[in-house]
């Protein structure tokens, strides 16, 4: 199913030129649905040894794991490898999402309930995949995600002690039953992990204080810690976990 290739901006302006819209697409590793309907992914390769076009790679991590830092550096190093690519967030993503963004970490949001908090967080989810990540991965780009579903597995779950069944129903609707083809959690213990970020700039917040979320005891971080422990453990086909309390540049050079 082969086309002319065009060139189409993605959602921030990037032209990528030489990639068509639908036509070209690279085979994913196999999907294999399991009881409940989420797919799980077999084969994924190490994170560098072969990155292709339409790839779907998350990072994920405790607070001040320096995933953000290490998503824009893998992005930046495959631009220069030559491989068309797309960097996103969560929250956040999207206009709309951005929006949602805002209220999920303002401080000034501190009685939002648990359950609003996650369906907010799929709300952005479901907007984040319809306007930004199925296009890119359509057109055959890699898209790099700072932050997605397992997220809400790790925070809303583990954390806040939410119906983990339920959370994954929702995400899997939310997502269309996307999953990541590959997931690269950056593990830091949790005390150094949330000075790191508390300390670290960020727009719209006070540094030294933190958002909504980096304000919560060091109790409720550690069990977002054990969460990622333990879904990387359910799937290890998917998952990759690096220690991250190391010099950033090791760290940039092991992914």
């Amino acid at each position: 199913m082969l086309r002319q290739p065009r060139q189409k901006d993605d959602a921030d302006g990037a032209v990528f030129p030489g990639y068509p819209e639908g036509g070209c697409r690279l085979r994913r590793p196999r999907q294999k649905n399991d009881a409940d309907g989420a797919g799980v992914v077999h084969g994924v390769p190490a994170i560098m040894s072969r990155v292709l076009g339409g790839y779907f790679i998350t990072l994920e991590g405790p607070e001040g794991s320096g995933k953000t830092t290490q998503a824009h550096r893998l992005e930046a190093r495959l631009r220069e490898a030559g491989v068309p690519v797309l960097y996103t967030r969560e929250p956040g993503g999207t206009q709309i999402g951005d929006r949602i963004r805002q209220m999920l970490l303002d401080p000034g949001s501190c009685g939002l309930d648990a359950h609003a908090e996650f369906l907010l967080y799929a709300a952005g989810r479901a907007q984040h995949m319809a306007e930004k990540i199925t296009p890119a991965l359509d057109r055959g780009l890699t898209v790099i995600s700072d932050r997605f579903m397992d997220a809400s597995i790790a925070y809303q779950n583990y954390g806040r002690g939410l119906d983990k069944d339920a959370l994954r129903g929702i995400n899997a609707f939310a997502t269309h039953k996307r999953i990541p083809d590959l997931t690269v959690i950056l593990m830091i213990p949790v005390a150094e992990g949330l000075k790191r970020a508390i300390n670290t700039p960020k727009e719209g917040h006070v540094t030294g204080v933190g958002d909504r979320i980096e304000q919560e005891t060091i109790e409720f971080h550690q069990r977002v810690a054990d969460g990622y422990r333990a879904l990387a453990a359910a799937e290890p086909d998917r998952f990759v976990t690096i220690d991250a309390a190391v010099p950033l540049a090791e760290l940039t050079d092991t992914i």
